[in-house]
């Protein structure tokens, strides 16, 4: 044995000594392996040098090549070894195809439940075998921060990158929309609310965060200062209070239920800028291959569901 004894295997070798056991011959092994008759022996020839001992017994002549005890022993360690290996290279293949490994994906509220939903039901349709984490955020700078440093691979955000170290791929332009009691409905069904008319009405507000500051920084550019009376940071809660009576708002389509009979949808007459809802993946980080497919169904996803729901708008 060398100095530095098994750990100097090639698995080469390992291959040499599989195949020359299961055909029993030096020459069928190397047809087999696409090697010379030659280059075979010298394989099992320097695997015997670091083992010390003689892994075959060669009998001579037509009489087949047998396993010596410690080349038995060494072939259940050579197969175990080999097993795991071409599990590892499975394992790779379905890596960089996107069917295995991790996927953390941020996301935020409306996102969370009018998108998301459908886009994990069609992943995990495609890769049952990827794991996905979630995390999700109404500050976008903890999302966009996360998937910077590598916590996240991929998060939903509203609007253009911010920094070099991500870049967004944009999928929905996102209409706000007027919401008001059913009873209160500011203008009959296919009318646009003028935006002034959001000036005169008690006003249904969000806590700060990224979709609250283009509300209202959208009503202020167009001279409008709402009366609130209530702000929250949940978008059902945001709807109920309009459902009950208390006032009106404004919100993204996206994070409505739109088939709730207790309020009334209209469009805004000059409309408010639509905000834009992308994903942010690092521009500095390995991209896990998933991140992919991720994409191509979330842009299928958005296709589908932003249409269908523009009909509420005007």
């Amino acid at each position: 044995m060398t100095a530095n004894g098994l750990p100097e295997l090639d698995l080469r070798v390992l291959v040499a000594l599989r195949a020359v056991a299961e055909l029993r011959s030096f020459g069928r092994a190397a047809e087999q392996l696409g090697y010379t008759q030659s280059a075979i022996s010298q394989q099992i020839a320097a695997l015997e040098r670091i083992v010390g001992e003689p892994v075959f017994d060669r009998p001579g002549g037509p009489k087949p090549v047998v396993l010596t005890r410690a080349g038995e022993l060494l072939l259940v360690h050579a197969n175990a070894i080999l097993d795991r290996v071409r599990a590892a290279e499975a394992d790779l293949a379905s890596y960089r195809a996107g069917r295995l490994g991790r996927l953390a994906i941020g996301t935020f509220q409306s996102v969370s439940v009018r998108i998301l939903p459908e886009v994990l039901r069609r992943l995990r349709a495609e890769r049952p075998d990827l794991e996905i984490t979630l995390l999700e955020s109404d500050d976008q700078d903890d999302l966009v921060n996360a998937v910077s440093s590598g916590e996240l691979d991929l998060s939903f955000v509203i609007g253009p990158a911010t920094a070099d170290d991500h870049e967004v791929t944009a999928f929905a332009d996102d209409p706000f929309v007027v919401i008001s009691p059913v009873d209160q409905a500011l203008v009959p069904e296919g009318e646009l609310v003028p935006v002034e008319l959001l000036a005169t009405v008690p006003f249904i507000g969000q806590t700060p965060n990224a979709c609250a500051l283009l509300i209202e920084g959208g009503l202020f550019h167009a001279g409008v200062e709402p009366k609130v009376v209530f702000r929250t940071g949940d978008n059902s809660a945001v709807q109920a209070m309009v459902r009950s009576g208390m006032g009106h708002s404004v919100m993204p389509l996206l994070a409505l239920d739109v088939d709730d009979p207790g309020v009334v949808i209209r469009g805004i007459d000059p409309p408010i800028p639509y905000r834009t809802i992308g994903v942010a993946v690092p521009t500095r980080r390995h991209r896990a291959p998933a991140v992919g497919a991720f994409l191509e169904i979330t842009e299928a996803v958005c296709s589908d569901l932003v249409p269908a729901l523009g009909h509420l708008v005007t």
